[in-house]
């Protein structure tokens, strides 16, 4: 199994609203890919506009296809654009 851990902060002149929406909207169409085992999405309670998406695979190619589905392509590139400094993955293996 694949965890993947994505960690961002959003740009100040972002809102929360618009950021969430993207990320949820993400995260539901997510689950429904195969191979996937859990996809969830956390706002920090100690850090104001740090997030994270935590996400579980069966394995690398089925990462691979969800990397290149639509939802993805579309989706990571808006989200990415409203963080401070990018998207900081963490890819852990068990």
């Amino acid at each position: 199994m694949i965890r993947l851990n994505v960690f961002f902060e959003k740009k100040e002149e972002v809102k929360v609203e618009e950021i969430n929406a993207l990320c949820k909207e993400l995260v539901e169409k997510s689950l429904k890919d195969h191979g996937n085992i859990a996809y969830d999405y956390f706002t920090s309670g100690t850090r104001n506009g740090v997030m994270m998406i935590c996400e579980t695979w069966e394995n690398e190619e089925v990462l691979k296809a969800h990397m290149a589905s639509e939802h993805f392509t579309t989706l990571v590139p808006k989200i990415e654009a409203l963080t401070k400094n990018g998207l900081k993955l963490e890819q852990f293996t068990f």
